[in-house]
């Protein structure tokens, strides 16, 4: 899936907001919602940008050993599976 807004531009974003413009103008001005605003400001705070890469590169890291686990998880219940029926 690729976001519409990049690191880089959420945090000018957050930078504007914090440096004084209204949630209402800036959301109409970069064309979101004050709420995406708002959960944008929460989600990545007072990070610089090197901090929000990082911080995406553990979310990836995250999704796929979440995945591995699921795919061992079955693989785990499938050979108890075959190992519990009587020959």
């Amino acid at each position: 899936m690729k976001k519409r807004f990049s690191e880089e531009q959420i945090i000018g974003a957050l930078g504007k907001l914090s440096g004084g413009t209204s949630p209402k103008a800036l959301s109409r001005e970069i064309g979101v919602t004050a709420q995406t605003l708002y959960d944008w400001r929460k989600k990545y705070g007072d990070m610089d940008i090197s901090e929000a890469k990082k911080l995406r590169a553990l979310e990836q890291e995250n999704v796929r050993l979440k995945r591995l686990v699921a795919d061992l998880s079955l693989d785990v219940q499938m050979l108890k599976d075959v190992n519990s029926k009587k020959w």
